[in-house]
């Protein structure tokens, strides 16, 4: 069964009614994105980012997977597929996608600022000031904040190498260290890109530009991935 690697990014989940910050000129919600997705953030008023946090919670759990993520989910029935995603949703999961890396966190799990082991579940959408770990240290919201380390990319990276077929969809490649991973792709196998607004991409071998929407997009690609790689 060949290895599909998917990187996704926020183009796919704005088909679901999920705003992005490039959308708004690096404001997310009227909010300067350093403000309430920074360490210094953070620091200064906790009680803003908890409360924007909360407001992107709600916002996820009234969105629905759209065609894009069910067709992602569907591979899995012929091939072995593996999502690195930018997004903090959970719309790949709710689609029915078993294999899914979050580079940028989890929108719906808290950790202890403490101890970065300890990491829970969100039930619902709220995470509140005097929410605590179980030594009793405050809980922030698990997300990679501007200037942290992205701590799965190591394993981004190896998953990758190992793939025999590489899509993007929905990312402007412009997002660092992510965006990077479509060098770490054999040159020999077969890389889709998928976008409406085409990133600028450097030449590669094997490479298939799809300048469409995501939901459009992945339906050509499926065509395509059973009809020749099946």
């Amino acid at each position: 069964m060949k290895k599909i690697v998917v990187l996704s990014g926020a183009g796919i989940s704005a088909e679901s009614g999920i705003k992005t910050f490039r959308d708004a000129g690096g404001l997310w919600e009227g909010y300067d994105v350093m403000d309430v997705a920074s360490p210094e953030g953070w620091a200064k008023d906790r009680k803003l980012v908890l409360d924007f946090y909360n407001e992107r919670r709600k916002s996820a759990l009234a969105a629905e997977p759209n065609q894009g993520h069910k067709i992602i989910a569907n591979l899995e029935r012929d091939f072995d597929v593996t999502i690195i995603t930018q997004n903090v949703d959970n719309l790949h999961e709710r689609a029915g996608s078993s294999k899914v890396l979050h580079l940028h966190g989890e929108l719906f799990k808290s950790r202890s600022i403490t101890d970065p082991n300890l990491i829970y579940d969100i039930e619902g959408w709220a995470l509140n000031l005097g929410d605590t770990c179980e030594k009793g240290a405050q809980l922030r919201p698990h997300i990679v904040w501007f200037g942290e380390m992205v701590p799965m990319m190591d394993i981004a990276i190896q998953t990758t190498l190992i793939a025999d077929l590489f899509i993007v969809i929905g990312t402007s490649l412009q997002v660092y260290p992510a965006a990077g991973l479509l060098e770490y792709a054999p040159e020999s196998i077969p890389k889709f890109i998928i976008d409406p607004n085409m990133p600028t991409v450097q030449h590669r071998t094997n490479l298939h530009l799809i300048d469409e929407i995501g939901s459009v997009g992945m339906k050509k690609v499926q065509e395509i991935l059973l009809a020749e790689y099946c």
